[in-house]
């Protein structure tokens, strides 16, 4: 069943380039058949006269009368142009003529064939879709059986060449220009091929009678008649139906359309399209009446009848343009230029006149639908060019381009972006003046195209609104007045604001620039990309993707921005942006600046104000974003005088920061550690220490100075602990937690306590002076740290003095003793615990076990003479 008539759209595919009377010519006779071979034009009349006229299709008003001449009695029913042998086939009489094309010789009847109803020249569409006859090997040869009496006639002859031009079949002839026809005699269809101006026959195949219309595409000849349409194979002869007509039912008519290598069989006003192989494929053509003649166009099917000449788009079926010829029952036919509508004419004869059509260039029905504003018809029109070749892949994008700008000036702008990115030839730099006034850093950049002049020049968002607006004002007051206008309707039912234009305007020109930013661009065009897109995140307020695009790598220009951002307040998108362009001195001047800003409560930080209960803001949090960020810009700088200056106010802000700072890998150059301990506050004795255990433990340093100093400093600061806890242990609840409030700073560096820091860097290191750090730490009770530096100086009396007197550790002391490795050591341990002196009471537990684990390094009488009335007590 075919499907529904579609809605035609109308649109000027062809226009009139020239027509031509014959009357004048003394050629009143009805014209029967045309055809065209490239500037020429032949036209066959009823009378049997074939006339040969001039034109040039690209100009109008050329067409001329050059010559006739009479063929025959009976109307000219076909004419097929040779043209790699410069002659013309005529079929007229019922019988096939030659003549050379510009008619000067004499005409020529190939009088073998006599009876001829219908004739068609075999299309190829690949050689090797096609069989090749003379090697089949089943043609019909002179001397077969079957051969016509003619045929027999002809070899009789001798030669096979007979003085009117006919030449039986014979391999050797040489076959340079030649063409191949099917032609109907009764129920025979035979197929002939014209070799150097003779005619070679190559098979007899039996077919059906009545055949009224016949095309030869490859090795299939489709044959049609009043009962229905068949197909013929040329190699093998066999045939079969491909379907039969109703008995009330139009003339039979077949067109070739070898675009799409197939063909139309033609059912009342249906045309049923079929393959080589007569499958229905596709979907069927309706056309508003049945035709009387077909031709191809391109895209497009041309019809006449009924005095009107139609296109059809050929995939939709839809009439595209209708043109009025004569009055209702004249029978007019048509033909194209170019083998089988390759070209861009249409020649319609009616009756006596002749009208010569030129298909409109597709750039100017393009420009029409543009005007009318059917972008979407005019897209689906250049798409279809460009996949049928007429147009190439760059026209496609040139046309996205235009109707983006359209669109963009009819205040549809997600639409014209959509479209600007459909365009792989548009350039980023080409939205340029719609940021921002000419002149500027990039007015040459813009590409100086109007493209079809069919929009304004690019102007400023704010105006193309603005001139929008006024439009959708005026359009209201013409439809008052019932005049209608292109506006759109929404807007006219509802009006916009200005303000949700413009916003609009401005996401959707971020949207082309953000994806443009992907693509390969020169650096000037990126600069203007990545500056122009800061602008317009700043007249949203987009302050997250302004600080995203200026902390990320970019092309922005600063010096066009930071005057902006300075003056509206975006002091971290511009110090992001500095940060990123290596301007490191005025980042950190902007952070700085800011976290003081944060300190004072004078500015609240957007990142966190709403996420806090009761509306209250965090200032803390606004001086760590400001202090990270400065942190990151010194953490990879080698510049010391820079760093040194920030480090104080950092160090405020977060200790553990300023410590990144001083101990950063990620420079290039690293810090003079004299300079950098010169600095350091001495307030800040965390920073210091940490700083110092980074020369020694990750730098390996050996400087005995930086081992001492690091040693000294812990000390002072075990001592300063020391007794801070001695005092808490005497104050109040309240009072101890509010000092271990105040204190919590001190432990964000490190989380092991400073003394067992301290013990640990005693031990472990050899390159500080003992001697120092035991003059710091002589009268307080460090006495752990005492025992290892007494050690260090190697007083081992001292050593065990503290370990049993003063810490009684009797396992370090035993563990000491036996690291000295005499026995004497254990006898003057034990001598220790008897008699402690001091007023302290003889330690006799530490001495048993002493004797437990160490009797036999013991000299028994030695024991004996320092315990003698004790004996009994330490036994016990």
């Amino acid at each position: 069943m075919a499907k529904p008539q579609l809605k035609p759209k109308a649109r000027n595919v062809v226009e009139s380039l020239f027509h031509f009377d014959l009357s004048p010519h003394s050629l009143s006779s009805p014209i029967k058949s045309l055809s065209i071979s490239q500037s020429l034009l032949y036209l066959g009349t009823q009378s049997g006269r074939l006339i040969l006229l001039s034109f040039e299709p690209s100009s109008p008003n050329t067409l001329s009368f050059l010559k006739s001449v009479v063929v025959g009695e009976s109307p000219v029913e076909s004419i097929l142009v040779l043209s790699e042998l410069n002659r013309v086939l005529i079929l007229c009489d019922e019988c096939l003529f030659l003549v050379d094309d510009l008619l000067v010789q004499p005409v020529k009847k190939v009088g073998f064939l006599k009876g001829v109803s219908v004739i068609t020249k075999r299309v190829k569409t690949s050689e090797s879709e096609c069989t090749n006859l003379l090697e089949t090997g089943s043609g019909i040869l002179p001397n077969s059986s079957s051969a016509s009496t003619s045929q027999r006639l002809l070899q009789k002859l001798g030669g096979g060449i007979k003085s009117n031009g006919v030449k039986v079949k014979e391999q050797e002839q040489t076959r340079k220009g030649s063409d191949v026809f099917a032609v109907i005699v009764g129920k025979r269809l035979i197929l002939i091929e014209f070799v150097n101006g003779n005619v070679l026959i190559l098979k007899e195949i039996q077919c059906i009678d009545g055949v009224k219309t016949m095309v030869w595409l490859n090795d299939s000849i489709i044959v049609g008649t009043v009962n229905g349409y068949s197909l013929v194979s040329c190699v093998t002869g066999q045939s079969g139906v491909i379907f039969s007509l109703p008995d009330v039912s139009s003339f039979p008519l077949l067109k070739l359309m070898l675009k799409e290598r197939r063909v139309l069989l033609l059912v009342d006003n249906v045309g049923v399209v079929v393959d080589v192989h007569g499958q229905p494929v596709g979907g069927s053509l309706v056309f508003r009446r049945s035709p009387d003649s077909i031709g191809e166009l391109s895209m497009y099917a041309v019809v006449v009848g009924d005095g009107k000449m139609e296109l059809y788009h050929k995939k939709s079926s839809v009439c595209i343009q209708t043109v009025t010829l004569a009055g209702e029952g004249v029978i007019p036919c048509i033909a194209t230029d170019g083998e089988f509508g390759g070209g861009n004419v249409v020649v319609v004869a009616v009756p006596t006149k002749v009208i010569c059509y030129r298909k409109v260039p597709a750039e100017e029905q393009i420009k029409d639908l543009l005007r009318k504003k059917d972008f979407k018809e005019a897209i689906s029109l250049v798409e279809e060019l460009e996949c049928e070749g007429e147009i190439s892949k760059e026209m496609l994008s040139f046309v996205h381009a235009q109707v983006g700008f359209l669109l963009l000036f009819d205040l549809h702008f997600e639409e014209a972006v959509d479209h600007f990115l459909q365009s792989e030839t548009m350039q980023p730099s080409e939205v340029f003046p719609f940021i921002m006034r000419d002149p500027n850093r990039w007015s040459l950049l813009v590409p100086r195209n109007r493209y079809w002049g069919l929009h304004p020049p690019p102007a400023p968002l704010e105006d193309v609104v603005d001139s929008g607006l006024a439009a959708i004002q005026r359009a209201i007051f013409l439809k008052k007045a019932g005049v209608e206008t292109a506006v759109d309707d929404d807007f006219l039912s509802n009006p916009p604001s200005r303000a949700h234009l413009l916003e609009q305007a401005i996401k959707n020109i971020i949207r082309y620039l953000e994806i443009s930013r992907e693509k390969e661009l020169t650096n000037l065009v990126k600069e203007g990309v990545d500056t122009l897109l800061m602008y317009l995140y700043r007249a949203l307020n987009r302050v997250h993707d302004m600080e995203k695009l200026a902390s990320s790598e970019n092309n922005c220009i600063v010096e066009e921005l930071e005057t902006l951002l300075d003056d509206s307040g975006h002091l971290r998108t511009l110090a992001f942006l500095y940060a990123s362009k290596g301007v490191s001195s005025k980042a950190l001047a902007i952070w700085r600046i800011l976290a003081r800003n944060y300190s004072s409560g004078l500015w609240k930080d957007p990142a966190v104000e709403n996420d806090l209960p009761n509306g209250s803001t965090d200032v803390i949090s606004g001086r760590e974003i400001a202090a990270t960020e400065a942190t990151k810009i010194l953490e990879e700088s080698s510049d010391e005088d820079l760093i040194l200056q920030h480090l104080g106010w950092i160090a405020d802000i977060n200790p553990v920061l300023a410590v990144k700072v001083l101990t950063s890998e990620k420079r290039a150059t690293q810090l003079s550690p004299d300079e950098v301990i010169a600095a350091i506050d001495s307030k800040k004795v965390e920073i210091l220490q940490r700083y110092l255990q980074w020369l020694i433990e990750d730098q390996d340093s050996n400087d005995t100075h930086f081992h001492t100093l690091y040693a000294l400093s812990l000390a002072k600061s075990a001592i300063e602990t020391f007794e801070a806890e001695i005092s808490l242990e005497n104050r109040a609840t309240a009072r101890l937690e509010e000092a271990k409030c105040s204190d919590f700073g001190r432990d964000s560096i490190f989380q092991n306590p400073v003394r067992e820091r301290l013990q640990i860097f005693l031990q472990s290191s050899d390159l500080y002076d003992p001697e120092e750090v035991l003059e710091l730490i002589e009268g307080s009770e460090l006495w752990l740290e005492k025992a290892i530096l007494y050690r260090k100086l190697g007083q081992e009396t001292l050593v065990l003095q503290i370990l049993a007197l003063k810490l009684e550790d009797s396992e370090a002391a035993e563990q000491y003793c036996a690291e000295i490795g005499r026995p004497d050591a254990y006898m003057q341990l034990l001598d220790m615990y008897l008699d402690p002196q001091d007023g302290k009471e003889p330690m006799f537990k530490a001495a048993v076990r002493l004797l437990h684990n160490h009797g036999e390094s013991l000299d028994p009488l030695q024991v004996l003479e320092i315990c003698p009335f004790n004996l009994h007590q330490i036994q016990y």
